[in-house]
């Protein structure tokens, strides 16, 4: 019998981990946006697998550039309300990169696409908030 527990031993060597919840963050997130999917594989390719952080920078890139450009994809409200549902499950790794990679790269007040601060949900509004006081 075959076992498909990612973490059972395999024919090459010891078991495979499960994905970290930043990880995890990212695949649930392409789930979601599809539209961030060039930049995913673009990342893979440039760092040999998933960095959650150094993705996230690609995230608030894209999010920031839609919202200067409604048109533009991927969709800043999808982003938005994907990262406000994961940022309030209480689950420290994924604010961890939410907090830091994302919301701590947000635009300053003097810069273009500040005015997304003002489009956060409550918890990431919170978070901003004690993390950025002045914005």
């Amino acid at each position: 019998m075959t076992s498909t527990d990612p973490s059972a031993d395999t024919p090459t060597g010891p078991p495979i981990p499960p994905p970290s919840s930043g990880v995890q963050l990212v695949h649930d997130l392409l789930l979601h946006v599809p539209a961030f999917r060039g930049a995913y594989e673009s990342h893979v390719f440039r760092q040999g697998g998933v960095l959650p952080h150094v993705f996230f920078w690609d995230v608030v890139q894209g999010t920031v550039r839609s919202f200067l450009a409604p048109e533009a994809e991927p969709d800043w409200r999808r982003t938005l309300d994907f990262l406000e549902e994961r940022c309030g499950r209480g689950d420290t790794a994924v604010d961890e990169v939410i907090v830091t990679s994302f919301l701590g790269d947000l635009p300053s007040p003097h810069e273009p696409g500040h005015g997304i601060v003002r489009q956060l949900g409550p918890v990431m509004a919170a978070k901003f908030g004690r993390m950025r006081p002045q914005g």
